[in-house]
């Protein structure tokens, strides 16, 4: 019989808050980090969710003396420390980062490779910072890393490899990004809308999470989430468009679904990816049905946090943990009228719900896929 592993602590930092409390008591009230920011010099300004840095700055200072950390450290450190001071980190304690681009922004105006760009680099530097004594393990797999993070962190605990494991996971709004995803058209013009009629493009945010995963909680943990099941498919559709058909999403909530033993009926929530572009939307309500899961309620967090890229999974399953915590399903906000050919149940208003299992999910580019399921204890 497989190992129980559980997640029993988790914090992050967003525009919405630095910490879980804020955070949650934001999104009760609808609140949302998007707005008008201008990263990019001499170009118009674009809707994003974006930290503000003097805030950032102070929260540092207040908590830690000065340290040689760039914008994005502060932040994982900022998410990190607050779990570190409450769990022991062991000679079997991992340590697993989850990014996609990492220390991007180092690069502007350089003529050779800066240190620090280097993920295992910006893992290292965390690491040492924090006292692990094991070899930083970093997840890079475009927009399913965060949730790639918790599914290699619970499959090294069962292995026996290690016995618990710290994850983070952030990204930062840079000009690389954007400039990126502008030149496949895929920023919109307005508030993302996931699933809508009228969506025309995803907002880039920013943030850092970080989650405690362990097969032996302590009996005084104030939350635990059994990670039940876990998987990620490859559908190997296009560089950067998905399945048409949901391929790979579909198998990796199959198998999922499959490894947690339990059926599309007890799903009682889904926290989407939901990016608010044309064929991502399409393809997940494609899944979806495939999946019968279209009458599980569902929501995707883009519209609050945008995409916030390797950061999106792991925040979203913290949101998605404390949703099953207040019974409180939170809306898929700016959604008014559907834009997808498949029907989903897509929350509409905050409304109270008993919920023990939970399925989050992820697809990025490269035609990669995955799926978690979390149950409450």
């Amino acid at each position: 019989m497989k190992k129980e592993i559980f997640i029993t602590d988790y914090n992050c930092v967003t525009p919405l808050g630095f910490d879980v409390t804020s955070n949650w008591n934001h999104l009760v009230e609808g609140k949302s980090g998007v707005g008008l920011h201008q990263v990019i010099e001499n170009q118009e300004a674009f809707y994003a969710s974006v930290i503000d840095t003097e805030k950032l700055e102070e929260e540092f200072k207040s908590n830690f003396e000065s340290q040689d950390f760039t914008r994005l450290e502060k932040m994982f450190v900022l998410s990190l420390k607050p779990l570190v001071d409450k769990h022991e980190i062991s000679e079997d304690t991992a340590f697993i980062l989850s990014t996609t681009k990492g220390n991007i922004t180092l690069l502007k105006n350089q003529t050779e490779l800066p240190e620090g760009v280097y993920l295992s680099k910006l893992a290292q530097k965390i690491a040492d910072y924090f006292g692990f004594k094991t070899k930083p393990i970093v997840v890079s797999n475009a927009c399913v890393s965060g949730v790639m993070a918790i599914a290699v962190a619970k499959n090294m605990i069962q292995t026996g490899k290690y016995k618990d494991a710290f994850v983070i996971a952030g990204d930062e709004v840079s000009e690389f990004v954007i400039s990126g995803f502008n030149s496949f058209q895929a920023i919109g013009t307005e508030p993302c809308k996931p699933y809508d009629k009228n969506r025309n493009g995803i907002n880039i945010g920013e943030a850092t999470a970080a989650v405690y995963i362990t097969s032996a909680p302590s009996e005084n943990e104030k939350l635990r989430f059994k990670i039940s099941g876990d998987s990620a498919v490859n559908d190997a559709n296009h560089i950067s468009g998905p399945s048409r058909t949901g391929d790979g999403l579909y198998a990796s909530i199959k198998n999922a679904m499959t490894e947690a033993n339990i059926t599309s009926d007890q799903v009682d929530f889904i926290s989407a990816h939901g990016t608010a572009t044309i064929y991502n939307d399409e393809m997940e309500a494609i899944a979806f049905n495939r999946m019968e899961l279209q009458n599980a309620p569902l929501n995707s967090m883009k519209g609050y946090y945008g995409h916030c890229l390797g950061a999106s999974g792991l925040l979203e399953s913290i949101i998605s943990m404390e949703i099953a915590r207040h019974g409180l399903l939170i809306p898929s906000k700016n959604f008014e009228e559907t834009g997808v050919s498949q029907p989903l149940n897509i929350i509409t208003e905050n409304q109270s719900a008993a919920i023990q299992y939970i399925l989050k999910t992820a697809s990025g580019f490269g035609g990669c896929n995955a799926a978690i399921v979390l149950e409450k204890c």
